[in-house]
């Protein structure tokens, strides 16, 4: 038997909800909700849907991550003070390493993919 093609489609993953770690949060109470829809057999690569209602909270990334922005804007700020705003239609790649803060303007919502050495 083939190995078949996994379709990412809203409302079909396994849903993991709830706030981002308090700890983190400097603005807001932002609410999460992540829909996962693949892990390889490795478990150092996964994918899916992530949305977040409006808030700002601290980023520590181990991982290197792809994004692409489905709906809303956030702005994500370096360990420097450089920020960049992404919103809807954009794609950029957050990597291993990178400290700083996201901010969700309203809501957001992205497809990620995830790989961690």
């Amino acid at each position: 038997m083939g190995v078949k093609l996994l379709r990412i489609s809203e409302g079909k993953g396994e849903r993991d909800a709830g706030p981002v770690a308090p700890e983190k949060v400097l603005a807001g109470q932002p609410q999460q909700l992540t829909e996962h829809f693949f892990t390889n057999a490795k478990e150092n690569f996964f994918c899916g849907i992530w949305s977040s209602d409006t808030g700002k909270w601290t980023l520590t990334y181990s991982e290197d991550e792809f994004c692409y922005i489905i709906d809303g804007e956030a702005v994500i700020t370096d360990a420097d003070g450089h920020s960049e705003r992404v919103s809807t239609g954009d794609a950029f790649c957050i990597p291993a390493g990178f400290e700083g803060t996201w901010e969700t303007l309203g809501s957001v919502k992205k497809f990620y993919a995830i790989y961690e050495e």
